[in-house]
């Protein structure tokens, strides 16, 4: 036990000295920070995706069957989306955010998770998008899930877009949908703004979002990763520390504070 105190504290005092000399920090997060609010992982072995196989964007718009599934999907974990909090990685994140330490965050989680920790809505850039609402494919509106649900449940089908008719679908970006041409330039100029990337629970795998904590490497960023596993760009790291987000960035914060 004394032995994973020291390795959290030892992670938490270099990680520390990285955000305390930095001024422009960008903090890039995956899954990771929202499983310990309890969110099930998608990706990792034995999460919802071995489980059942996503539905494919070209199909969700080619099917009435595939949209009424990936809607079933979407309102059996209504409860979840319901009930998670934002936990203590996304709260030293959002107090950063609040310092002036961090002027943006990249995510690519769904879960709204930042905004709910207070993180202002326009210095959060979704790459894949929201679940906590949905878009017309068409027009773009905005449509409330509480109203899909309430149609869904009296009609067996998801309603059209009340003001074009067109289809409605979470605003989240499937398998085969094209990556959101602004938060993927917001991102790319905040990364090349910053002086520190700092991922948080990201196997960074998925790409183009994996791309731009490397981008930030090769402008002459500083480079950290928290991460309970390994990742294929922990050699390319300033800093690399294995173990969980919310007790390494409790510590960090408890050294920055102490600082100040």
């Amino acid at each position: 036990m004394s032995e994973d105190i020291d390795r959290v504290e030892q992670g938490a005092a270099r990680l520390a000295q990285l955000i305390g000399v930095a001024q422009r920090v960008v903090v890039f997060t995956g899954a990771g920070i929202s499983t310990e609010s309890g969110i099930p992982d998608f990706r990792s072995p034995g999460g919802i995706w071995t489980k059942m196989m996503p539905i494919d964007f070209d199909e969700f718009v080619r099917s009435p069957e595939a949209r009424r599934e990936s809607w079933r999907r979407r309102f059996d974990m209504e409860a979840t989306w319901n009930s998670v909090k934002p936990n203590a990685g996304h709260e030293a994140v959002a107090d950063l955010v609040r310092r002036g330490k961090v002027t943006h965050v990249i995510t690519q989680n769904i879960d709204n998770l930042h905004q709910d920790s207070g993180v202002p809505e326009d210095r959060v850039i979704e790459l894949h998008g929201n679940t906590r609402y949905a878009k017309c494919l068409t027009c773009g509106m905005r449509a409330e899930i509480a109203d899909i649900r309430a149609h869904f449940d009296c009609h067996g089908e998801p309603p059209d877009c009340k003001f074009c008719g067109g289809i409605v679908k979470t605003a989240t970006i499937s398998f085969g949908q094209s990556m959101p041409e602004e938060e993927m330039d917001r991102a790319k100029r905040a990364t090349f703004a910053c002086d520190l990337m700092l991922v948080l629970g990201s196997s960074l795998v998925v790409y183009p979002a994996a791309s731009f904590p490397l981008l930030a490497k090769r402008n002459g960023a500083r480079y950290a990763i928290v991460n309970r596993e390994g990742t294929e760009q922990d050699p390319y790291a300033d800093l690399v520390i294995h173990e969980g987000i919310g007790a390494i960035m409790v510590a960090a914060m408890g050294r920055i504070s102490g600082a100040g």
